[in-house]
């Protein structure tokens, strides 16, 4: 049974071989990952992973960051993926971002994951007071916008944005 559990420096492995299905160097959405970051390492995993933990801590982001909660999907210690709730928009995430982002790696797609991370998040965010969510997804990737959809998304437009050509939908959390 798939969890949403906290960062943490004990599945490194398990985070590396998702990493790595992905591709090193490749943009993983709702994961934090910036090119910068040491996550070969285990001193650099343990220090990426406790910057994710101190997400909500908003005098040890970096400038241009809002504060954001960061979990991983998880089954049988084995990383799935990973989703973000961003507290608040800046003028990017508000343009391209939105306050969700997440990512489920190759192998593991096509069993529901992303609806049930989408779904843990909307609730977060709820009990938080957001309401309602931006969640953004490439206008080519079908499987994201039927998932946001299925949790009464409401397309408010297609843009180009810097990331690239998005559909951007709300979702009232209340």
């Amino acid at each position: 049974m798939p969890e949403l559990i906290t960062p943490t420096t004990r599945l490194h492995r398990s985070w590396l071989a998702a990493r790595d299905e992905w591709g090193r160097g490749v943009h993983q959405d709702g994961a934090g990952l910036r090119p910068t970051d040491d996550v070969d390492t285990p001193a650099g995993f343990a220090a990426w992973v406790d910057g994710l933990r101190a997400g909500e801590d908003e005098s040890r982001l970096p400038e241009g960051m809002v504060p954001a909660l960061y979990w991983w999907i998880v089954e049988e210690d084995e990383v799935l993926g990973a989703i973000s709730l961003r507290l608040r928009l800046n003028d990017f995430l508000r343009e391209a971002g939105g306050h969700i982002g997440y990512g489920v790696r190759p192998s593991a797609r096509r069993r529901g994951l992303a609806t049930f991370a989408l779904g843990a998040a909307l609730a977060e965010a709820a009990r938080r007071g957001i309401d309602p969510v931006l969640v953004t997804c490439d206008v080519e990737n079908t499987a994201s916008a039927r998932t946001i959809e299925r949790h009464g998304g409401v397309l408010e437009d297609v843009r180009d944005t810097e990331l690239g050509r998005l559909r951007r939908y709300w979702i009232a959390t209340r």
